[in-house]
């Protein structure tokens, strides 16, 4: 599994909130749902996403733009539009006083704004839920990533504003998972750019020793790795090993282990019925009690407590 694959592992769309907005100027939509990443994609006209720490961005047709939650931002014809609509958590639209707006600016499927023959459409797409496997990749992120047209291409766009309006039988599962595509093509895109910051980790898969030692521990976590046995896998000595992936990664093989072991068992108490020792034995723990001490130690709460508070 490499760096991308682990973050479809995380926010990976289900069920997302997706909509065509379309709008005749003057308008303005304060963003406080707390979301955890939302995409926006401009078709028509322009929109500017002013964040409420951070400068102001202008979107123009095939720009991308993706926020990072659960920050409120605003979404306007203009840096300086006073709100005029505010969308709560679950997508639910209201006046600034509170009176709902879901129906009178209801346009058709998954299309909603204050005029169907508006100047500006924008492409929606929101992860409603905070997936703890992507969560190295999410925090590399800023909290406005924006791609301007020229710099990525993502065929995707036409088709997702077409699908987007369409009401057939399963259509949400096939507006997911390209939600979760354009997201990909993206997070590479901006990764790629001259002068790009990845993350170190995210560097490293590039590496022939680290990168293989990495995707050997992401995809089986559960098995009883060693410093010594990746080394064997990888073909280098234990302490070349261990030297290499410390100064690509940031950290030594072990300890990346257990934060992705971590992340997974994490999701799995929030996703799951499992028991806590099922859990344990899936990521690589020798029951209840050994995962009980990491989750701990590591995340200062007890899984029972982690799942009792998502």
């Amino acid at each position: 599994m490499d760096p991308l694959a682990g973050l479809l592992d995380g926010p990976r769309a289900k069920g997302a909130f997706l909509l065509r907005m379309i709008m005749e100027p003057p308008w303005s939509v304060r963003i406080e749902d707390g979301a955890p990443l939302c995409l926006m994609c401009v078709t028509e006209g322009e929109a500017w996403i002013v964040p409420d720490s951070g400068e102001p961005v202008l979107l123009r047709p095939g720009d991308i733009a993706v926020a990072r939650g659960p920050e409120p931002y605003t979404v306007g014809d203009a840096p300086d539009a006073a709100p005029r609509a505010l969308v709560g958590p679950d997508g639910v639209c209201t006046t600034l006083g509170g009176e709902p707006l879901a129906e009178t600016m209801r346009l058709g499927v998954r299309t909603w704004g204050n005029a169907p023959d508006g100047g500006t459409t924008v492409l929606i797409g929101t992860y409603r839920m905070d997936g703890e496997v992507g969560r190295r990749l999410l925090d590399a992120l800023p909290g406005l990533l924006h791609l301007p047209a020229e710099t990525w291409n993502c065929p995707l766009m036409p088709f997702i504003g077409e699908e987007i309006a369409r009401d057939e039988p399963g259509q949400t599962v096939v507006l997911d998972r390209v939600l979760d595509l354009m997201l990909i093509t993206g997070v590479r895109a901006w990764f790629s750019r001259p002068g790009a910051e990845a993350p170190a980790w995210y560097r490293a898969m590039g590496d022939p020793v680290v990168g293989r030692a990495l995707r050997l521990l992401q995809n089986d976590p559960a098995h009883p790795w060693t410093v010594a046995s990746l080394a064997t896998k990888t073909g280098v000595s234990r302490a070349a090993l261990a030297r290499r992936f410390t100064a690509l990664v940031g950290e030594p093989p072990m300890a990346y282990l257990t934060g992705w072991r971590l992340a997974h068992a994490a999701d799995l108490l929030r996703e799951t019925d499992a028991t806590v020792e099922s859990v344990a034995r899936r990521v690589g723990y020798s029951g209840a009690f050994a995962l009980s001490a990491a989750f701990k130690r590591v995340r200062g709460v007890s899984p029972q407590e982690h799942r009792a508070t998502t």
